[in-house]
C-alpha cells in the first residue's frame, strides 16, 4: 500500500511552476513548432518572389549591364570592375531574400515560444552521440508522431494539388491547341488557386502542430508532488530550517530588546569593560553584598557605543580589554553573575580601577583570561582558528 502511494506521488500530474519553466529555458527547452516555421518561411518566400517579379525590372537591367562591354580598351580593368559590380549585386540580392527570412524566423519563434539564448544548451553532451540513445529516439513515440505528421502532410498536399489540377485538367490538356495569351490566362487562375490552397493546408498543419507541441512541451515540464515539495524546500527552505531561523531571529530580537532596556542601568555599574568600541559589558560588584560581579548591561556595535557614552556621562570607570570584554559578552547574560572562570581576571581589573580612583599611579595590569574563554569577535574560540 505504501509502495502504491509512493508511485502515485511520483506521477507527474502537476502543472510546472515558473521556476521549472525558467530552468527549462536555461537548458534550451522551449516551445517551438517546425511546421509553423515551414508555413512562415514559404509564405515569406512567396511574398519575396512576388515583389521580385513586380519590381524585378530594375534588377534585371542592372544585371544586364554586366554583360555589356562598352570598350575593349583596358579590358583587364573593365573585367575587374564588372566583377566587383556583380559581387555587389549578388550581395544585394542575398540581403533582399535573406533579411526578410531571418526577420520572419525571429518573429515566428517570438510568437510561438519566445526568444531564448541558452549557452548551457550548447555544451557538449556525450549522450547526443550515444548510438543506443539515438536508436531510442528513432523509435520513440515522438519519432512516430513526427513520421505520422510527415505522411499526413504529404497526403494532404498531394491530394489538394491533385484535386485542383483535376478540376482544370480539360484546360491544361488543351494547352497544345491554345495560343500563348490563352495559356497564360488559364495559368493565371490555376497557379494562384493552387498556391492559396497549399498555403491553407500548410496553415492548418502548422496550427495542429503548434497545439500538439504545446501539449507535449507542457507534459514534459509537468512535476510530481515530490518535485513540488523539493522545489519548495530549495526556494523557501525546509520547515525545520525555517522554524530554527525564526527561533534564532526571535531570540536575537528578544536579546536586543533586553540590551536596550538595560542601558538605563549603566549609571549604577561599578565598571565597564570594552573592546574598545565593538563590545561593552557593564559590571556591578559590591564587596560583602555580592558573591560575584553581576552583568548590568552589555552589547555590541551601537549598543556598545551607547554603554560607553552613558558610562562616561555617569563617570563610571571604563577599562579596555578586548579579550576580557569578548569573554564576558559571549559567556554571560544580563542580570546574571559572570562565569566563575573569569573571577580572577575581573578581580584584577576591579582592584586596579579601585586603586586608580584612590589616586595611585599604576601600570596597566596583565589580564589573564583562560584559553577556553578567549573568543574572536564572531564568538569562535581563538584556539579553533589556529
Amino acid at each position: 500500500m505504501a509502495e502504491n502511494n509512493s508511485d502515485d506521488a511520483q506521477e507527474k500530474t502537476e502543472e510546472p511552476t515558473q521556476r521549472r519553466i525558467d530552468k527549462a529555458k536555461e537548458d534550451g527547452q522551449i516551445l517551438t513548432s517546425k511546421e509553423v516555421f515551414v508555413f512562415a518561411n514559404i509564405s515569406m518566400g512567396l511574398l519575396v518572389m512576388l515583389l521580385t517579379i513586380s519590381y524585378g525590372g530594375v534588377g534585371l537591367s542592372n544585371w544586364s549591364t554586366l554583360f555589356r562591354l562598352d570598350s575593349v580598351d583596358k579590358l583587364d580593368d573593365l573585367i575587374a570592375g564588372k566583377l566587383m559590380d556583380s559581387l555587389w549585386l549578388l550581395f544585394q540580392s542575398s540581403m533582399l531574400v535573406g533579411v526578410p527570412i531571418v526577420i520572419v524566423n525571429l518573429f515566428t519563434q517570438a510568437a510561438v515560444g519566445g526568444l531564448n539564448f541558452a549557452p548551457k544548451a550548447m555544451k557538449f553532451k556525450g549522450n547526443r552521440i550515444n548510438p543506443i540513445s539515438g536508436l531510442k529516439r528513432m523509435f520513440s513515440m515522438k519519432a512516430l508522431v513526427e513520421l505520422g505528421k510527415s505522411i499526413l502532410k504529404v497526403v494532404l498536399l498531394f491530394g489538394i494539388a491533385t484535386a485542383i489540377m483535376f478540376q482544370f485538367m480539360p484546360g491544361v490538356l488543351n494547352f497544345p491547341s491554345l495560343t500563348l495569351p490563352k495559356m497564360l490566362e488559364v495559368m493565371r487562375y490555376v497557379i494562384p488557386l493552387l498556391i492559396g490552397a497549399l498555403l491553407v493546408v500548410l496553415a492548418i498543419i502548422a496550427a495542429i502542430d503548434y497545439f500538439w507541441q504545446r501539449h507535449t512541451h507542457i507534459k514534459q515540464l509537468r512535476m510530481s508532488r515530490q518535485d513540488l515539495k523539493d522545489e519548495y524546500k530549495q526556494t523557501e527552505g525546509s520547515p525545520e530550517v525555517k522554524a530554527k531561523i525564526r527561533r534564532m531571529q526571535a531570540e536575537t530580537a528578544s536579546r536586543g530588546a533586553q540590551q536596550r532596556e538595560a542601558l538605563d542601568d549603566v549609571a549604577n555599574a561599578t565598571a565597564v569593560i570594552t573592546n574598545p568600541t565593538h563590545f561593552a559589558v557593564a559590571l556591578k560588584y559590591e564587596v560583602g553584598d555580592q558573591a560575584a560581579p553581576v552583568i548590568l548591561a552589555m552589547g555590541r556595535g551601537i549598543i556598545a557605543q551607547q554603554i560607553i557614552e552613558r558610562a562616561e556621562t555617569a563617570q563610571v570607570s571604563v577599562f579596555r580589554s578586548p579579550i576580557l570584554a569578548r569573554a564576558l559578552y559571549f559567556t554571560g547574560d544580563i542580570g546574571a553573575e559572570i562565569s566563575q572562570s573569569l573571577y580572577n581576571a575581573v578581580a584584577v581589573v576591579l582592584a586596579y580601577l579601585y586603586r586608580l580612583e584612590k589616586g595611585e599611579a599604576l601600570q596597566l595590569p596583565d589580564v589573564d583570561v583562560p584559553e577556553d574563554m578567549q573568543f574572536n569577535e564572531f564568538g569562535k574560540l581563538l584556539s579553533e582558528d589556529t
